[in-house]
């Protein structure tokens, strides 16, 4: 079955075109790691595929519906480089309040919305931090929270954006590990975007690179090659591989380090 399809489907904001003519397909179950360099769209691909960004052009089907609003078969994980907003609740209180859509306040829970969020608690491992405030929690502890917010009501598909941001390398790979867990046992399919490929290599079944207004979705050995990363950057590019790992370079210098720096220097993606 497919998860997630695009139809020659062109995407603007204003008058910048960001996706042109992009046509893909996601099956069922597949985990694809998202990745491009600031400003080629993974977040607007995310906003898309949840009905947020209407396309110019084109289709885009979930799970074999067209893409509306309100899909329930969709967990969403969106970028947060801070604490959440409501960060002196509990982690119980802050699943509570996203549970009955009620910002202000913690709702007064029916017996089936406390087993669902003890169901998704449990499912990452968060039965201590359900009971501590958010601003207590770490960035890998209030990413496990997200996360358990973005399975209430069993979705399908999971759409994690940036979910790595501002943690570190410890915490990124016990994020990237409970995702994988998770996608097994739940049968879910997964598009997780980040900005470094190595870290995604040994859990990502095929790959999704963005630029340049286009995307190449195929297998690690079929996307990450001096041809196609050429092509969406928009200039020559070298791709190396040692032990294991792979390093995409232009003029010398790594160009996924370079797109980390300035994330991180308040440049905003797209």
């Amino acid at each position: 079955m497919t998860a997630v399809a695009l139809d020659h489907v062109t995407i603007a904001i204003g008058a910048k075109t960001i996706l042109a003519d992009v046509s893909l397909t996601v099956s069922a179950g597949e985990f694809v790691g998202v990745l491009g360099a600031n400003g080629a769209g993974k977040t607007t691909l995310m906003r898309a595929i949840l009905g947020l960004l209407r396309p110019v052009s084109g289709r885009i089907t979930v799970l074999g519906r067209p893409v509306g609003r309100g899909n329930r078969d969709i967990g969403y994980l969106p970028q947060m480089r801070g604490a959440p907003p409501t960060a002196r609740l509990t982690g119980y209180d802050f699943l509570a309040s996203s549970r009955r859509g009620d910002r202000w306040g913690v709702p007064i829970l029916t017996t089936s919305d406390a087993r669902e969020i003890d169901r998704v608690i449990g499912l990452v491992g968060g039965g201590d931090l359900a009971r501590r405030p958010l601003h207590t929690l770490s960035g890998g502890e209030r990413q496990r929270l997200l996360l358990a917010q973005a399975l209430v009501g069993n979705p399908r598909l999971l759409l994690l954006d940036e979910p790595l941001i501002s943690l570190d390398p410890h915490q990124q790979q016990v994020v990237i590990e409970l995702v994988r867990k998770l996608a097994k046992e739940l049968q879910l399919t997964v598009i997780f975007s980040g900005h470094e490929l190595n870290q995604l290599l040994p859990v990502i079944d095929r790959v999704l690179y963005l630029g340049n207004r286009q995307a190449a979705l195929g297998t690690v050995d079929e996307v990450v090659t001096p041809e196609v990363m050429s092509r969406l950057y928009g200039a020559p590019i070298e791709v190396i591989r040692v032990a294991g790992r792979i390093f995409v370079l232009s003029n010398g210098h790594e160009v996924e380090a370079m797109h980390h720096d300035h994330h991180h220097t308040g440049d905003q993606h797209v």
